[in-house]
């Protein structure tokens, strides 16, 4: 185990780097033009321009990706999330050149990446899902007359989405029909599948994922549930452990539920079961996501464990390191997604960073992709850093999270940075008091 080539960019390529770093392991970083100049670049062992901004012609880039992996002749190829990370296509070329893909097979990435077949085989295996329909939907009068049967408000979805993408709320027969064309035409742009179809939305709700780990050995176990619930545009802002709203309870329950849908398809490395939870602790099955997560430093707070070492050392056919009995939480750990956004409208603000400072703090991490002087791009997701705090219990998270947010300047871009002391400031959001239309309520 010697190089890694990294398919991605931006703080989950640094966030890489860091551990390869630690464990001697040389790293492979691809850059766009646009990105010549982030950390990641600089950090890396080596790194290859593979193009122009636009992500068909850099990070999507697979063919060009993988010519760079066997010139370098490197050991394994680490997707980080998004871009090529759930291309079962990708996984299965770098299986077949003889690499190492750092995640699943590309057959489970290709069963849990339909939203309709794995639904089926979640429901086979005995875990709850969403009332919704069975297979896709073919056109919009079939989905106006299943919507009838199930009633409304629904959730219109892509069958290939993920990542809060190509899904609709619709709480009327009107708003389903302005919004069927647009779901398809959108998930046939980013997914390359316009398949839809149906779930019953559920009111008040929150979205809890639980994470778990397999090996090739058999073994498999969770890490305990991250609570996902601030949400804007259906993807997530703020992300907690353990949950503050599941009774211990409920915790189990959940817990041994994501344990049975990832044996159903004998999962191998990193993956995240997502649950949707109703206002009495029901919890349903809503996809799961074949992938490290943008959120998975609140686990490694919570356990103390690297997540991307597990990763690498299961891609290499080593056990997992711990069984389920060693693997404990402790404390609490909340991340904030610090974006170049409006922070009322939620709508990026691309520009030059002219100054990105903080204070540094003990429980404090910053796992960032900017720095002083980077430019946020119009051509990826504006995420400047995940700001990680953590705390001997959820109170005293909060209050570094204030004490980090009343410090942190950033100019010349807006940013989030202010929503977050908001929040932090806001009494449901204190008390643990919040769903999925959180957000939507504070900004009404």
């Amino acid at each position: 185990m010697k190089k890694i080539l990294i398919a991605n960019r931006g703080e989950i390529a640094l966030r890489i780097i860091k551990t390869c770093q630690r464990l001697n392991i040389e790293t492979v970083a691809v850059y766009s033009e646009a990105d010549k100049e982030l950390p990641y670049v600089k950090e890396a062992t080596v790194a290859y321009c593979i193009g122009e901004p636009p992500v068909q012609k850099s990070y999507l880039n697979a063919d060009f990706i993988l010519e760079i992996a066997e010139q370098e002749q490197v050991d394994a190829i680490h997707p980080g999330y998004g871009f090529l990370s759930e291309n079962a296509v990708f996984a299965r070329k770098v299986e077949e050149k003889g690499i190492r893909f750092i995640g699943p097979t590309a057959k489970t990435i290709s069963l849990m990446g339909d939203k309709i077949a794995s639904r089926q085989t979640m429901k086979n295996s005995g875990v709850p899902v969403v009332p919704g329909s069975a297979d896709g939907l073919s056109d919009i009068e079939e989905v106006c007359s299943f919507a009838s049967e199930i009633g409304y408000p629904v959730m219109l979805k892509a069958s290939g989405g993920g990542g809060g993408i190509g899904m609709q709320k619709c709480d009327d027969e009107v708003a389903l029909r302005n919004a069927y064309q647009t779901t398809k035409t959108r998930a046939k742009a980013y997914f390359g599948n316009d398949e839809v179809f149906l779930e019953k939305f559920i009111t008040n709700a929150r979205h809890i994922e639980v994470q778990v780990f397999g090996d090739t050995h058999g073994n498999i176990v969770h890490l305990f549930e991250r609570d996902c619930s601030v949400q804007r545009r259906n993807q997530k802002v703020i992300e907690e452990s353990p949950s503050p709203f599941l009774s211990e309870q409920k915790r189990v329950e959940i817990c041994e539920a994501a344990l049975k849908a990832a044996r159903s398809v004998d999962y191998v490395n990193a993956g995240t079961i997502e649950f949707v939870v109703d206002e009495n602790e029901n919890f349903y099955f809503l996809e799961m996501n074949t992938r490290l997560q943008v959120e998975h430093p609140v686990t490694e707070m919570v356990t103390g464990l690297d997540l991307v070492e597990w990763q690498i050392l299961v891609a290499f056919g080593e056990k997992l390191p711990k069984n389920q009995d060693e693997i404990t939480s402790n404390g609490h750990s909340i991340e904030f997604r610090l974006y170049a956004e409006n922070p009322t409208t939620f709508m990026p603000s691309p520009g030059k960073i002219e100054q990105f400072s903080y204070e540094m703090s003990e429980g404090v991490r910053i796992d960032y992709g900017y720095e002083s002087g980077s430019t946020v791009t119009p051509f990826y997701d504006p995420m400047i850093a995940k700001v990680i705090v953590y705390g001997e219990n959820r109170l005293q998270a909060i209050e570094k999270a204030k004490a980090f947010f009343n410090k942190l300047t950033i100019n010349g871009i807006k940013h989030n940075g202010t929503l977050f002391e908001e929040i932090l400031s806001e009494e449901s959001y204190q008390i643990g008091n919040y769903t999925t239309s959180y957000l939507t309520k504070i900004k009404a």
